[in-house]
């Protein structure tokens, strides 16, 4: 029998050397096509290798994020349930939107200390200065109070948070507060108060189950209307500035959800909040600092030179209207994001009823700080503010028991007594 070596050679000797040629031919073919298969497989190889790499790099990036994000995990769902926990009879579960602001803090907590459940949430962001908001942070930390570091209009985080925690309540605080920045920012309101509030809404809607919401609305709404005292009938359709734009829009979406979805809504107007860890954007804020500092302050006033007015009202008699507002609030109807019947919509003013002029804060201000202020009276530009504001709370008076009891030398005493020892100061001082 040929070999295979015989049977690979020509049988014709004159054919040889052509099929010798042919073979070497082949033989070369033969190599190319196995270089050519060896370089693929190493190309698959290398696909395969990086693809391994880019896997392994994004499991160690989920990782990272998983491991450096603000809220998750199973230590976090601990804090967001202890914070959660109820301790009196029938008390209320609620989650504060804006927790580290001025309102939030206070009515965190009253909630807390009465013995409800309380969770917060508040992004920092630096309207003003972080720190304040990082100070009261730790004061309601001390009380038992988690506040939660994100923003309302991260979806993720809400359905997150109502997963963990069945609210019974929401109190919706969280906003871009102040009626002049927002001709340097006004994307920010419509990020905060517009955007915010209907995600809000939509973890709200499809809770299960439903949360009743009360939620801050501004005595801004009542804009250029001229009839005193500002009732909640009152026109509120002719905006001043687009901070009071905003909040008219929320009015016109928790309607809305209200209607649809069923859910409990209850809107607060708030008529100039003033107190102890308050905002530094506030006029009696701002004025203290520049009165302790020697510094000019400037006093608007309106129309033929009369002066500016405000219904100063005070952080506990606010305190007291949330906390009752939350306490008689009707519960949502809906399930599912389904509605099953009607639920309760109401509007409060949340006001003292008693008007006073900025010149006069400015000289209760005088007395308790012990300075005289150097103070520079302009006329009001057109920046959004308003003449006056005066509040009509019988609605709250009768349905939410409210009744204000702090008058504005009462209350500012209070708050510089606050100021002083906040900042440091020392018979006038500033020893920071």
């Amino acid at each position: 029998m040929p070999s295979l070596q015989d049977e690979l050679l020509p049988s014709t000797p004159g054919k040889f050397k052509i099929e010798h040629r042919g073979h070497a031919v082949n033989r070369q073919f033969h190599r190319c096509f196995a270089s050519t298969s060896t370089l693929f497989l190493w190309a698959l190889f290398l696909v395969a290798l990086t693809a391994s790499y880019l896997s392994f790099q994004s499991f160690i990036d989920s990782g990272n994020r998983y491991f450096t994000a603000s809220w998750g995990g199973i230590q976090w769902e601990k804090r967001v349930r202890d914070s959660a926990q109820v301790h009196r009879p029938d008390g209320l579960s609620v989650l504060v939107t804006g927790a580290a602001g001025f309102v939030g803090t206070h009515v965190s907590l009253a909630l807390k200390k009465r013995g409800d459940g309380v969770v917060g949430l508040d992004n920092f962001n630096s309207y003003y200065d972080p720190s304040l908001k990082k100070a009261r942070k730790a004061l309601l930390q001390g009380h038992g109070v988690f506040i939660v570091e994100g923003d309302v209009n991260d979806a993720r985080l809400l359905a997150k948070l109502f997963d963990v925690v069945a609210f019974t309540h929401v109190m919706h605080l969280a906003a871009q507060a102040g009626v002049r920045y927002a001709m340097e920012n006004p994307q920010s309101y419509v990020h905060s108060n517009v955007a915010g509030l209907v995600a809000l809404l939509e973890a709200c809607k499809t809770a299960n189950p439903q949360p009743a919401v009360v939620w801050a609305s501004s005595s801004s709404v009542y804009g250029l209307n001229e009839k005193t005292p500002f009732s909640e009938a009152d026109r509120t359709d002719r905006p001043a500035s687009l901070y009071a734009a905003t909040k008219k829009a929320g009015e016109a979406i928790t309607h809305t959800y209200n209607h649809i979805y069923g859910l409990s809504i209850t809107g607060l107007r708030f008529f100039t909040v003033y107190g102890p860890w308050g905002r530094p954007d506030m006029a009696y804020f701002s004025f203290t600092r520049n009165i302790l500092q020697g510094k000019p302050i400037t006093i608007y006033r309106g129309k033929n030179r009369v002066d500016l007015a405000r219904d100063f009202t005070y952080i506990d008699d606010i305190v007291k209207g949330c906390v009752g507002s939350l306490d008689t609030a009707g519960k949502s109807t809906g399930s599912g994001g389904k509605k099953a019947g009607p639920a309760p919509y109401r509007i409060f003013n949340l006001g003292n009823t008693s008007p006073v002029t900025v010149p006069t804060l400015v000289s209760i201000l005088e007395r308790h700080l012990k300075v005289k202020a150097k103070r520079k009276v302009v006329d009001m530009p057109g920046n959004g503010d308003v003449p006056f504001t005066h509040a009509n709370i019988s609605s709250a008076q009768g349905q939410l028991g409210y009744k204000p009891t702090t008058d504005l030398q009462t209350g500012l005493k209070k708050f510089v007594k606050w100021y002083l020892s906040y900042y440091g100061y020392n018979r006038g001082k500033n020893v920071n």
